[in-house]
């Protein structure tokens, strides 16, 4: 079976022609590192746009690290986000998760420091954001960063990706303001499939674009 995108670079570009009508509101791009830098640049580029990283760490339930009970995006402060549900379901304490995030938003800095130097987070106040990444899962990631971009007070949240499964778009599209997902199969296994090339983005390639 033929695969709907031949790498992410050309799916960015497809992306990008679905996007034109935002290029009049002086939009920002940002990509979820690594994988949604490839895809984010052509939109950048196309749109006359700034290309930055939106830098989100999950913090993950005691002996769980997959299981999240939260998430911190950066920002200035930090933004918090917190599943209640699985907090009370599996009675974590809150000093616990202080404990984590303190640790997340510290790996967040580190993260920024190494790849951008004293480049501070986006200001995204007022601003219409096309959020990026190279696929979506379950969309926990997303969702969590939508949320906080809301707190942020972003004027506009728009959501741009290559694949996701269908129930996960439907989703995302009440907790946005636009979602612009290219595939959306009713049978999802993983990102990966959709692409002929889906090899992992490295520090070089991610930062060779974002300087671009």
């Amino acid at each position: 079976m033929a695969r709907p995108f031949r790498n992410r670079e050309e799916a960015g570009r497809r992306l990008a022609g679905r996007l034109e009508h935002l290029r009049g509101a002086a939009p920002l791009v940002l990509a979820l590192p690594r994988g949604g830098v490839p895809v984010a640049a052509p939109i950048a580029e196309a749109l006359g746009a700034k290309l930055d990283l939106l830098l989100a760490r999950k913090v993950g339930a005691p002996g769980q690290p997959e299981l999240a009970v939260g998430a911190v995006v950066e920002g200035d402060p930090p933004d918090f986000v917190v599943n209640d549900t699985i907090i009370r379901a599996l009675g974590v304490p809150a000093s616990f998760i202080e404990e984590r995030r303190a640790d997340e938003v510290a790996e967040i800095a580190r993260r920024r420091r190494l790849w951008l130097g004293d480049a501070p987070p986006p200001a995204v106040g007022g601003r219409v954001v096309i959020l990026v990444d190279d696929g979506i899962a379950t969309g926990a990631t997303i969702r969590v960063a939508l949320a906080a971009l809301a707190r942020m007070g972003a004027a506009r949240r728009i959501v741009a990706a290559p694949v996701a499964p269908a129930e996960v778009a439907t989703a995302l599209r009440a907790e946005c303001d636009e979602a612009i997902i290219l595939e959306e199969p009713a049978s999802f296994d993983a990102v990966g499939f959709f692409f002929e090339d889906f090899r992992q983005v490295d520090e070089v390639e991610m930062l060779a674009l974002l300087r671009r």
